[in-house]
């Protein structure tokens, strides 16, 4: 028997091994397209990195802040298109430049929240307001087609995705950030945003990453940046509901999981999909995907 570490080496050993596209694995040709809402490059590699490092990926993306636009267009590859546009309910809202980048929102900062934990408040003070209007990504003709949407935009996802109804019935995965504590005011947080994607045909997959943070005064090695307690936000993955399948067309099922291969190594989620492809198709893939898995099967238990 393993010990838990060993096991945790084990599988992820194997996982090291193994090819980084599933359309390699498969033989198969499957192009992905790519919706990225906030795209701004401030958090470094992008989640789906290697898809675009696996070709046979297209990305539209949107980022209202002129400067990070440059930033992407000066990075992009053949394949990435980016808009100076914000995304939202197609209306006019300001939009609210922080002092950190990364909080700035359409929202506005709730000061007594951002209070309780260190460096918080000084980050989300607001230093520029900016009327935009906004669009409807259901009213973007770039973006129809998409099969993987990540969005971060500080707390106005949800009202993306209440405007985006056309586009989520086609898409197949959903990164988005999510929040547990309303770091804007009347902001949705974690269980709205799941309600309605439910709604919508999804169930939620995983947390990567859950961000945790320590009230003040505590601070671990002076660090702002690092927690153990309090749970405030995630980046969570939504997909298409995998215990209704009959929902989806083959050729959704097959590129949900590419991108549950390529981004998350969601194998048990792909094998599953891959099966039920095979079903309709018979093209194998299923039994190919399941020779690629079989030291997964059956790892030896924790002792």
């Amino acid at each position: 028997m393993m010990t838990g570490e060993q096991e945790s080496a084990y599988i992820a050993a194997v996982k090291a091994s193994f090819p980084t596209s599933l359309r390699v694995v498969l033989d198969a040709s499957c192009d992905i397209k790519i919706v990225d809402i906030g795209a701004n490059p401030i958090d470094g590699p992008t989640p789906y990195a290697a898809l675009l490092a696996n070709g046979q990926t297209q990305v539209v993306g949107f980022e209202p802040n002129l400067d990070a636009l440059a930033e992407l267009n000066k990075r992009k590859g053949p394949s990435e298109t980016y808009l100076p546009l914000a995304v939202g309910d197609g209306a006019k809202h300001i939009l609210r430049h922080c002092r950190l980048p990364g909080m700035t929102s359409l929202l506005e900062p709730n000061p007594e929240v951002l209070s309780l934990f260190a460096s918080f408040k000084e980050w989300g003070q607001v230093i520029l307001t900016q009327e935009v209007q906004t669009v409807r990504l259901d009213d973007v003709v770039e973006t129809a087609g998409l099969d993987l949407l990540k969005i971060d935009i500080q707390g106005a996802e949800l009202m993306v995705f209440e405007n985006a109804v056309q586009r989520l019935s086609h898409s197949v995965v959903i990164h988005t950030e999510v929040e547990f504590l309303s770091m804007y005011k009347g902001q949705p947080l974690f269980s709205d945003v799941e309600k309605f994607l439910r709604t919508q045909g999804y169930v939620l997959h995983k947390f990567a990453p859950l961000v945790t943070r320590d009230l003040s005064p505590i601070l671990l090695s002076n660090d702002p940046y690092t927690g153990h307690s309090q749970l405030f936000w995630a980046d969570a993955i939504f997909i298409r509901d995998f215990t209704r399948l009959e929902l989806l067309s083959s050729d959704q099922l097959l590129r949900m999981a590419v991108i549950l291969y390529d981004c998350y190594q969601s194998h048990d989620i792909v094998l599953h999909l891959l099966r039920e492809h095979d079903k309709r198709t018979q093209q194998g893939y299923g039994e190919k995907f399941f020779n690629l898995v079989r030291p997964l099967v059956n790892v030896p238990g924790v002792g």
